[in-house]
């Protein structure tokens, strides 16, 4: 039987997370009570919510998180490594194969701007991949990236550049700060050919 007025996935997903207001939550659960077709899509959306949360924890994942998800994972176990290079300034880094999540700490005056992008560039400044209207807190004082651990075990040496931007009220875009990774691979963080190079 077809669901006449199916319940949106957002809402579906707050409710999953607790977030919805009192008397939308119940109004949310009295449907989905006498609903076969929307318990189902709570139980798809349940579904991708911990495949997600799983790749987060794996540290597969190129994303913004915050101090809480990093305590949470320290508390599970996992081995976080941090570089925090100062605005303008570089940082010599590397990964290991013990490390399960790496981040960044990006510090930057972040109260004017309206949107915030991340912008990954090559040495140049040529920009290589962007994370675009990333979540930034009023008042934050920088953000807190999580590179591809994957990816990160499996870089050679090499060198990359990290922007903040961010856009006023107008629309136009402006370098917040520029942040510098000099990567040397750990030993034991290539796969055992390339280590041996």
């Amino acid at each position: 039987m077809s669901c006449s007025n199916p319940i949106d996935a957002a809402v579906l997903g707050d409710y999953w997370l607790g977030a919805l207001p009192g008397p939308e939550e119940e109004t949310t659960e009295a449907h989905l009570l006498g609903c076969g077709q929307c318990g189902d899509r709570l139980r798809d959306v349940i579904a991708l919510a911990e495949g997600i949360r799983d790749l987060a924890r794996g540290g597969s994942l190129r994303l913004i998180v915050s101090d809480t998800f990093l305590r949470l994972a320290a508390q599970e176990g996992l081995q976080v490594r941090e570089y925090a290079p100062p605005p303008g300034g570089s940082v010599q880094c590397t990964v290991t194969a013990e490390d399960d999540i790496l981040v960044a700490r990006l510090a930057a005056d972040l109260r004017d701007a309206r949107r915030v992008d991340l912008s990954l560039c090559d040495w140049e400044g040529v920009e290589q991949f962007r994370l675009p209207d990333i979540p930034v807190h009023p008042g934050a004082s920088g953000v807190v990236y999580q590179e591809s651990i994957t990816m990160a075990k499996g870089l050679p040496a090499s060198r990359i550049m990290a922007r903040l931007i961010a856009y006023n009220a107008t629309g136009n875009e402006r370098v917040l700060a520029e942040y510098r990774f000099i990567h040397t691979p750990s030993p034991g963080s290539l796969p055992p050919a390339q280590s041996e190079l």
